[in-house]
């Protein structure tokens, strides 16, 4: 059987553009010159962005040559073409365009200038869309671990940073096991089921004679993306990584790593593990991953209130917005046929408000004060008035304020549980509603500081056209998927 078609690389040029990129990217380096100028690697960043809005391009073109509800086996069923794959694609690219936007400034004005920052961005950027368009749980191994091995060493890269290796190491050592447990997981579904392929998973499952190999190989996998999407209680790692990390490389972790995992998450137990497949039906996975929304959406909410640290707050909200994603999926994994597109909706509008967010952050603070406690954005709105208004907008998103997008977002996540058989998600609804009304607390501390408190002093930010560009467009592009939602809705399908 042919293993590879010509035609294939048609769908594969997202993927080769950003390779491509990657690769020229870390040898420019090699071509500027030691001295004085080797501070500026802005023309890095630049081409960077390029090589990303490239790929978002293709993506969106092959997105919309693409009939609905088609499925293109590519590289003997490797990776697949649909139009969920291409549009998380499209997404994962235009975030890896707006993180090189965001760093040139903020390695400037910190003291952090890597040339080779960039190509590691656009290969862990690779591995995301590869993790998007995957066909097989071998190449979600891949592009997990060519996502996350490039973000440990940008976790690092401010070399003499205590914070930013302490940070790294952990990251790293979470990673290795979670890795351990996603192979080790794998291994066994694979033993029970002969295939790693996730279109034939499904009948080799159902007619498997090793109920016990699936049923712990599940597990396993259940706790192996519990530490991707830093779900309680595999979550300690995330305050830190978030804190330790450059403020555009937390971004990336935020929104990239969280986004091409939940993807993962929908190719494996949306795909290969859904439907009447487990020996306890689809209860086998949803079951535990229900309990795993409930206590991720509470506990980081509450840890969150007690956050006086901006990136150590987003961190642990980030964490209850993976447990609010984990009750999509596990309604999709009960037959709720809207929660794919609910899914892939509130990955969107959570993704462009992540953006805004941590591109304020860089923006408000110089190399003398990085400005990361709340108190230190007291009165921006007076002095930086587009900078406070932006932020304000990330933060209603955040906490589900209409008419945001992540209004919406929560909305139609929250809608897809309730479609569930028998109501069996109503309690896991009404947790995620009343952790949302938390939510809103530790928002508006930040808002409350930026419009009604009175500055200390002058407040010093980092001057850079693309963190100006970032806060400008995603504040605008919040507004418009809380508007205007059924442009958004549907994608994927």
């Amino acid at each position: 059987m042919s293993t590879f078609n010509a035609a294939d690389l048609v769908y594969l040029v997202p993927m080769l553009i950003l390779m491509g990129t990657g690769i020229l990217l870390v040898l420019a380096e090699a071509f500027y010159s030691e001295g004085p100028d080797r501070a500026d690697r802005a023309s890095l960043g630049t081409l960077a962005a390029a090589g990303g809005i490239a790929a978002m391009i293709a993506a969106i073109v092959l997105y919309r040559q693409l009939p609905s509800g088609t499925e293109l086996p590519l590289v003997s069923g490797m990776l697949v073409a649909d139009r969920t794959g291409l549009a998380m694609t499209a997404l994962l690219c235009g975030l890896t365009a707006a993180v090189a936007l965001m760093s040139p400034g903020h390695q400037r004005e910190h003291g952090w200038q890597s040339g080779e920052y960039y190509g590691i961005l656009l290969l862990i950027a690779s591995g995301m869309v590869m993790i998007a368009q995957a066909g097989n749980l071998a190449i979600i191994v891949l592009g997990i671990e060519t996502m996350s091995i490039g973000v440990y060493v940008l976790t690092a890269l401010r070399r003499r940073s205590r914070r930013g290796n302490e940070a790294a190491m952990k990251y790293f050592l979470a990673g290795a096991f979670a890795t351990g447990f996603l192979l080790y997981g794998m291994a066994l579904v694979y033993g029970a089921a002969g295939t790693t392929s996730l279109a034939k998973l499904p009948a080799a499952l159902g007619s498997t004679t090793n109920p016990g190999l699936v049923v712990a190989g599940v597990l396993m996998m259940v706790v192996a993306f519990g530490f991707k999407v830093a779900a309680v209680p595999f979550h300690m790692w995330a305050p830190d990584a978030y804190e330790g990390a450059p403020t555009p490389v937390t971004a990336l972790m935020a929104a990239g790593v969280k986004t091409a995992a939940v993807v993962a998450m929908i190719r494996v137990f949306g795909g290969g593990l859904g439907g009447d497949v487990l020996p306890y039906g689809t209860l086998g996975w949803a079951s535990p991953m229900v309990v795993l929304a409930g206590i991720t959406i509470t506990v980081g909410n509450l840890a969150a209130v007690r956050q006086d640290n901006i990136k150590r707050m987003l961190a642990y909200s980030s964490i209850s917005h993976g447990g609010i994603l984990l009750v999509g999926i596990a309604a999709m994994g009960l037959g709720a046929d809207s929660a794919r597109g609910a899914v892939l909706y509130y990955l969107v509008a959570y993704s462009i408000t992540t953006v805004v967010g941590f591109a304020a952050i860089a923006y408000v603070g110089t190399r003398g004060r990085e400005r990361l406690a709340v108190g230190d954005w007291a009165g921006l709105a007076s002095s930086k008035p587009g900078a406070a208004l932006a932020m304000t907008i990330a933060l209603l998103s955040f906490g589900g304020m209409p008419p945001t997008g992540g209004f919406v977002a929560k909305f139609y996540i929250f809608k897809s549980a309730m479609d569930v058989y028998d109501g069996q998600l109503l309690w896991l609804v009404v947790v995620g509603i009343v952790n949302s009304a938390i939510s809103i607390y530790y928002y508006l501390k930040v808002v409350t500081a930026m419009y009604f408190r009175e500055p200390t002093g002058p407040i010093a930010t980092t001057r850079d056209p693309g963190l100006t560009f970032l806060m400008a467009v995603g504040a605008v592009l919040i507004l418009w998927l809380g508007v205007m939602p059924g442009f958004w809705i549907g994608l994927g399908t």
